[in-house]
């Protein structure tokens, strides 16, 4: 069979042409994803596990608007929880993804009431080759005090606390995330009272687990090392249930911490984890996204 000059032409031009298809389809998704580690998403989806902060920041261009309960019964002679709601505190927040690495965001709080500024800083983002992800904390609160147990009339930075944190958190699987929080606390007022430290370190442990496709399961711990002689603390703990629905995170949880502030939740919760005595809170926090620019939604 003879093949004329076009024929020929194709049959040694083919194979150009599909190197050259091929090599075009590797630069488009090159240029999607120019390096090929990709980078982990959605360790734990909320900026916090349960009470505590996360490794997670916000896009750039997306606020979040989150309002968060604590309720609890008043002390009785009773040896059982009743879950009576005459106690209560709130806090109301603003947080704001400067780019995708930087989110800063303040706070107002009512039940003891507090104002609070903090910068959380995504340093390391965890990849194939890299298996944790790290982000920085920082917070600023200041919360009026109570003049009559302190040595002298407290000016405004007397009533300023500090929370330094290292956020260290690996997503094991798509279903399990942990988290490691070293924690340094330093609270002014304490330097004015006699046998109290200013300075508290705190280990934090927190996990979440996927029961389902926007479901989750959470808990904290902070184990508290306070040497402040005559004040009995205990390591605030929560055990909760996350759930997701589209830009609204809705997050349940019961905790012995009353506050919602590092200072006081993590180095001056006054109350074991328990069924006695209105030492066990339940605690609400909806947390919601407005997104100002594009952002990547596609974290699962």
């Amino acid at each position: 069979m003879k093949l004329n000059r076009y024929t020929l032409a194709f049959l040694l031009l083919s194979p150009a042409f599909n190197m050259f298809g091929q090599q075009e389809l590797l630069d488009q998704l090159d240029a999607i994803a120019p390096d090929s580690t990709f980078t982990v998403q959605a360790t734990f989806k909320s900026t916090r596990i349960g009470i505590g902060h996360s490794v997670e920041t916000r896009r750039k261009g997306v606020l979040e608007v989150t309002a968060q309960n604590r309720f609890w019964n008043r002390p009785t002679e009773e040896t059982t929880q009743t879950f009576a709601a005459d106690k209560y505190n709130g806090r109301y927040e603003l947080a704001y993804g400067v780019t995708d690495q930087l989110t800063v965001g303040g706070a107002f709080g009512t039940g003891y009431t507090s104002i609070d500024l903090f910068a959380k800083y995504r340093l390391l983002y965890q990849k194939p080759k890299l298996p944790i992800s790290i982000s920085l904390f920082q917070n600023v609160v200041h919360r009026e005090k109570n003049p009559g147990i302190y040595s002298r009339e407290l000016n405004f930075s007397d009533e300023l606390a500090y929370t330094s944190q290292v956020l260290i958190a690996s997503k094991i699987n798509s279903n399990l995330s942990l988290q490691l929080s070293p924690t340094f606390i330093y609270r002014n007022a304490d330097k004015l009272i006699d046998g109290v430290d200013p300075s508290s370190f705190a280990l934090g442990f927190g996990a979440r687990y996927k029961i389902g496709r926007f479901v989750a399961l959470t808990s904290e711990y902070f184990l508290v090392d306070d040497p402040s002689e005559d004040i009995t603390t205990y390591g605030p703990f929560s055990l909760g249930v996350n759930w997701e629905i589209a830009d609204l995170m809705l997050q349940f949880k019961l905790t012995n911490a009353r506050n919602l502030v590092e200072d006081k939740f993590i180095a001056r919760t006054f109350n074991n984890f328990n069924f006695r005595n209105g030492n066990l809170h339940f605690g609400f926090q909806a947390t919601y996204l407005i997104h100002f620019k594009h952002s990547n939604r596609l974290e699962k």
